[in-house]
């Protein structure tokens, strides 16, 4: 299969989180012509599941995300988007075109599989909906293990980053309404001011991470989105800004999220004001299993560059199944021009063949471990 053509084809046509349709039939149409079934749960409207080899033995799943950003594109490619406002800025193009050339390899080697090998093409990543669609749906059910990776812009090609633990941090999102009593600009004494007591607010939420998180840990938050009046001289009833949290163990999550919640009640409080915390719950760390992390690093290790990443405080939805099916997710080098959600983010297509071979070889060495390796009932835990 030539990766790079799908690649660019998938590039060419990007779809939003939970909109894939295209992209979506696209896919099922390429497995079924390699042989697989088709096992996509009907709860799910977007996205493909399938299968190849034998129903018996050990269930090893590949995952790749398939959804687009809100980007006008900016990188003069030949086959830059062709949607308007819709951009791969983050290589799910990349993703699925060396998913799906793995799919190619291992359709050839169906016969000789010692288990199933179940490709998961998941929606919504970058609404962080999808991978909890998917297990919603069913669509990790039977899985002794689920591998997969996300391209590093800054990583070179055949450079897999792999490591145990904390790959990438658990994301929360807030926004806050202050409201207070509207007023002239030249009257504030007959108001209550929810612009001052937003600046007041946002500058104390920085002292949580500085002040009540271990420095030993990893925490950020950034307030990132302010609103608030319509006009220069009038002081508005109401204000709000929102932003996020990033972590990497759940005692700090928590910490961060109660300090968060008492320093805008008593700010508000301080100021007369009400104020109201919306709180969304994201996507938890992305988790690796120590125990087959040592196995994928070996293998990998055979012929790849390995090094062992700084973990990212961006968010990946896969957590969705790291915690509930053993796991390794990795960073793979794509030599790109800049970071992730970029306008003018290019990748190197010259990475696409060793990031299909890493699925390949990974998904035949863990089911040849679950086959022949893990005693019956072993948990990798």
């Amino acid at each position: 299969m030539d990766t790079t053509a799908v690649r660019h084809y998938l590039h060419q046509h990007p779809e939003l989180s939970d909109q894939e349709f295209h992209t979506t039939a696209y896919l099922q149409k390429q497995l079924e012509q390699l042989g697989y079934r088709i096992v996509t749960p009907a709860a799910l409207h977007t996205g493909v599941i399938a299968e190849i080899g034998p129903t018996t033995g050990p269930t090893i799943g590949l995952r790749s995300d398939i959804d687009a950003l809100p980007i006008t594109e900016h990188t003069g490619l030949a086959y830059a988007s062709e949607n308007p406002g819709v951009m791969h800025a983050c290589g799910h193009d990349f993703h699925m075109a060396s998913l799906l050339g793995a799919a190619a390899t291992l359709a050839e080697q169906a016969d000789q599989l010692p288990g199933t090998v179940r490709v998961i093409f998941q929606p919504a990543e970058e609404t962080h909906v999808g991978a909890q669609e998917v297990v919603d749906a069913g669509g990790i059910e039977g899985l002794d293990a689920i591998i997969g990776f996300h391209e590093k812009p800054d990583l070179g090609v055949a450079t897999v980053g792999l490591r145990e633990g904390g790959l990438m941090a658990a994301v929360d999102q807030f926004k806050v309404t202050l409201t207070g009593i509207g007023t002239h600009a030249a009257m504030p004494q007959l108001g209550r001011d929810p612009i001052v007591g937003l600046a007041a607010t946002v500058s104390a939420l920085q002292t949580i991470v500085s002040r009540n998180v271990d420095p030993q840990q990893t925490a950020v938050l950034s307030v990132t989105h302010i609103e608030g009046g319509a006009t220069w001289n009038v002081i508005p009833p109401a204000a709000w800004f929102e932003g996020t949290v990033r972590t990497f163990s759940h005692a700090t999550r928590q910490t961060v999220k109660d300090h968060f919640y008492a320093v805008v009640k008593a700010q508000a409080a301080a100021f007369g004001l009400e104020a109201t915390i919306d709180w969304l719950e994201g996507p938890d760390v992305v988790d690796n299993d120590p125990v087959l992390t040592k196995i994928v690093r070996a293998e990998s290790e055979k012929f790849l560059t390995v090094v062992s990443p700084t973990p990212s405080n961006a968010g990946e939805d896969f957590a969705y199944f790291s915690h509930r099916v053993p796991s390794v997710f990795a960073f793979f080098g794509t030599h790109g021009t800049s970071d992730w959600h970029h306008d003018d983010l290019r990748l190197d297509d010259a990475a696409l063949p060793s990031a299909s071979q890493w699925y390949v070889r990974i998904a035949l060495r863990l089911l040849t471990y679950f086959a022949k390796e893990v005693p019956h009932g072993q948990e990798t835990h």
